[in-house]
């Protein structure tokens, strides 16, 4: 098949979706079984598009990597000649419909929010993962947080904040510390904050509206972090995520050596259980397809609470979903080869 692993773009995750299309784009290209493209849809191609899957060329050769900081996107958007303010690069549109299909390696806004997958519905593009519904579900806490509580998936307790003179009264207002503060449609725990006092949660806000108008004021869950992967709305084996400084933020999900991460994790036969079962209930509620990543974290009691769900879970060296995988025996080259697969049946 011809493959473009689409990454890149201008979300706070940029540096992790262009280290996720590298990591696919490699694993697909070592099986030798397909044509492939590696493509930045931000930054795009602008030479001859003509015979482009012919080509002998390595795409992923200086491609990008994560550093400890979030990406200077303005820094990026100065690397466009034309139109800095549209998310779509040249000849992205043209490269990818000559494509069997698309392999999304997006991550965050204009990625994983269901504008990509809307865009190539509407251009009868074939692309792996969800769809442009579920996805946008997702990625909105707010609504996810909305029909975990109708379904009954045990989440924390929060509110949601609109703009400065709503965040202003809610941190007046807040009574239980320690708490989080992130955005609504944010990712990678890019824009998420953990505040142990008012005037801590004060900052918090300021610098989550900083990156969004909508910001969620959440219960803490103060004991272990785990994350389920489901593939085709089965449960992977459950992994824990033990950061050894601080909590799992942008830092320590993606610098190597700085979280210890046990899979499968270290729980008894009935709440391991459990805890899958509710990814998978997570799936269907939120209307998934293909595949995703539930975040959890449980108290020091036993209880486990969803957080949110992944439509496009990072593919990079230190990523969660591979790591569940390899435990049932599934390599990183045939998760890639299962994720296309599933994604094709969808358009049958």
């Amino acid at each position: 098949m011809k493959i473009v692993v689409l990454a890149g773009g201008i979300s706070t995750e940029r540096d992790v979706s262009l280290v996720t299309g590298s990591m696919i784009y490699k694993a697909l290209k070592k099986t030798g079984e397909h044509q492939l493209m590696l493509l930045d849809v931000y930054l795009g191609y602008e030479g001859d598009i003509g015979g482009i899957f012919d080509e002998d060329k390595d795409w992923s050769e200086g491609f990008g990597r994560i550093s400890e900081i979030n990406p200077d996107i303005s820094a990026v958007k100065a690397l466009r000649k034309d139109n800095p303010n549209c998310i779509v690069g040249p000849n992205v549109i043209e490269i990818c419909k000559q494509a069997d299909i698309v392999f999304l390696a997006l991550h965050g806004q204009n990625g994983e929010d269901g504008k990509i997958q809307a865009m190539f519905d509407l251009l009868d593009i074939k692309y792996t993962g969800t769809d442009y519904l579920s996805s946008a579900l997702a990625m909105d806490k707010a609504i996810s947080k909305e029909l975990f509580n109708k379904y009954d998936i045990p989440t924390a307790k929060g509110i949601v904040v609109n703009g400065l003179a709503e965040a202003q009264k809610a941190a007046a207002e807040w009574e239980d510390f320690p708490c989080i503060v992130k955005v609504n449609a944010g990712g990678s725990s890019v824009g998420v904050y953990k505040a142990d006092s008012r005037r801590g949660l004060e900052e918090a806000l300021k610098a989550a509206l900083a990156l969004e108008n909508r910001v969620i004021i959440e219960q803490y869950i103060d004991g272990r972090e785990f994350s389920v992967g489901v593939i085709d709305g089965k449960a992977l084996p459950i992994i824990e995520i033990a950061p050894k400084v601080g909590f799992y933020d942008y830092k320590n999900k993606y610098q190597a050596g700085s979280t210890v991460e046990t899979c499968p994790a270290e729980l008894g036969e009935d709440i391991a259980k459990k805890m899958q079962s509710c990814a998978e209930a997570v799936f269907k509620v939120l209307r998934l397809q293909t595949y995703a990543r539930m975040d959890f974290r449980m108290d020091r009691e036993g209880s486990f609470y969803c957080l949110e769900a992944n439509t496009l879970p990072g593919m990079t060296p230190t990523s969660l979903l591979p790591q569940e995988a390899a435990v049932i025996g599934m390599s990183f080259e045939e998760l890639c080869r299962k994720i296309i697969e599933i994604s094709m049946e969808k358009y049958k």
